[in-house]
């Protein structure tokens, strides 16, 4: 059974203007219907739902916005572009603060409509299928940490809803501070295996000496100061899911050892011949390339085969920006409940502070950015001020012109290492922006890299 085209309902009282619209979205696809004045618009929107509303600011029964306010209590989901050929910075502040997805002026250019129409129309998507996965994953296994309403966020909740069921190997991976572990809770907690241990292990933070010990346990005599024997932490995960973070960073030896582990399903003990048996999934984690390591020779690529059975690629927060607005506030909500005090609010200029900074420690910089301004706050709000220096100072990233001025190569250099900047190092994004495939920006960059060697 296919889908229905999205429904569009176009609002104008110029009927040239209403049918202009209505035969060029028609030729796009969508299903159109049309209405002369606000009260209409209303009408048509009480008895059946649309996808979305394109609406003339100036009507002489009732106006766009106050058309937008009655639709909020209609239909609270539908997007609505206001359209005006009185376009002014005022109307335009007015529309948006009322709740406007777009504001276009008149006369129409079709292309930006268009563009405008799929945009909103894709956005409003994303959103349903983000609440959709998120209700599920809450209702359904009453997780609720993971926040954002990205793209990339939506398919990580579609990931985690599809493999929470299966006892497959989970391979997350991603930068430092982008909730990895989360991932690995949300999984845990969504599966079958909730009610049993969850159990984390740090691969980085244990010397090597006592870390087999720590996760295959050991037999009494098995070394100094093995006076008992002990179970090591994959058998204490028993039933449920062990995590093991920054996996990369384990020995050789103690790779062979988890490969046998992962394809036996059993474990030894330092100092015991007898296998025994372990009921455990294993969710692991690293920051690293394991494929580039594994070109190093610093791991196995059985092993990597072994554990990349399903990956979750963790985005870095500068490419999901617009989920940052949403981190903070929930950072905001949860240390009011701790604390016991009211939420704090952040200013617009807070917000876009904190939106336009490249987070190199990702979520777990921004909560503890957060964190540190709300304990240092002497107000309910949260000012410029109330954030470290270094997000608020904006580096100069204006070239220096010598006297004699740039050349077109210097210019071109400086230009595509702004873009690249911008883009928080990511070349495939910077390509983009640039308008070049990203084969050529390689080469602008070996060659300028070749350059400064030279």
């Amino acid at each position: 059974m296919s889908v229905p085209s999205p429904l569009l309902l176009v609002v104008d009282d110029d009927q040239v203007a209403r049918e202009l619209l209505a035969e060029a979205l028609g030729r796009e696809g969508y299903r159109v219907r049309v209405a002369a004045g606000g009260e209409e618009c209303l009408q048509l929107v009480a008895a059946q739902p649309f996808d979305m509303a394109l609406v003339d600011l100036r009507m002489p029964d009732l106006d766009g916005l106050s058309v937008l306010k009655r639709l909020a209590t209609i239909q609270p989901d539908l997007p609505v572009v206001i359209l005006t050929a009185f376009a002014t910075i005022e109307t335009a502040i007015a529309a948006v603060a009322a709740g406007a997805a777009d504001y276009l002026s008149k006369p129409f250019r079709m292309e930006e409509i268009k563009i405008v129409v799929a945009r909103t129309l894709a956005a409003r998507r994303l959103a349903h299928e983000n609440l959709q996965y998120r209700r599920e994953l809450k209702a359904r296994y009453g997780f609720d940490a993971l926040v954002g309403q990205s793209h990339q966020m939506v398919e990580i909740y579609k990931l985690v809803a599809r493999v929470a069921s299966l006892e497959t190997t989970v391979l997350i991976q991603g930068e430092t501070g982008t909730g990895k572990e989360l991932v690995a809770r949300a999984i845990h907690d969504a599966s079958a295996r909730a009610g049993r241990p969850f159990v984390v292990v740090d691969c980085a933070a244990l010397p090597e000496t006592l870390f087999e010990s720590e996760l295959f346990g050991h037999e009494r005599g098995a070394f100094t100061g093995a006076f008992v024997a002990r179970r090591g932490l994959l058998e204490t995960s028993a039933g449920g899911t062990c995590f093991l973070d920054e996996i990369g960073e384990l020995t050789a030896p103690l790779q062979a050892k988890l490969l046998r582990t992962l394809q036996e399903r059993t474990i030894r003990r330092v100092g015991g011949n007898d296998p025994i048996p372990v009921d455990v999934r294993v969710v692991a984690a690293t920051n690293h390339d394991l494929r580039k390591l594994i070109a190093e020779g610093g791991f196995r690529d059985d092993l990597y085969y072994r554990l990349n059975v399903v990956t979750v690629t963790m985005p870095p927060l500068r490419e999901r920006s617009s989920d940052i607005p949403l981190l903070a506030q929930h950072f905001l909500e949860a240390f009011a409940q701790r604390t016991g005090r009211p939420v704090k609010r952040l200013t617009p200029e807070a917000l876009a502070l904190l939106a336009a900074y490249h987070w190199p420690g990702n979520v777990r910089e921004l909560e503890h950015v957060i964190e540190r301004a709300v304990a240092l706050a002497s107000s309910e709000t949260l000012l410029l001020d109330d954030f470290p220096l270094h997000l608020r100072e904006q580096p100069d990233r204006a070239p220096r012109l010598p006297a004699a001025g740039m050349t077109l190569e210097d210019v071109k250099r400086w230009y595509v290492t702004k873009v690249l900047e911008e883009a928080g190092g990511n070349k495939v994004r910077a390509a983009e922006l640039l308008g070049i495939d990203r084969s050529t920006l390689y080469r602008i960059l070996e060659r300028q890299a070749t350059e400064d060697e030279g």
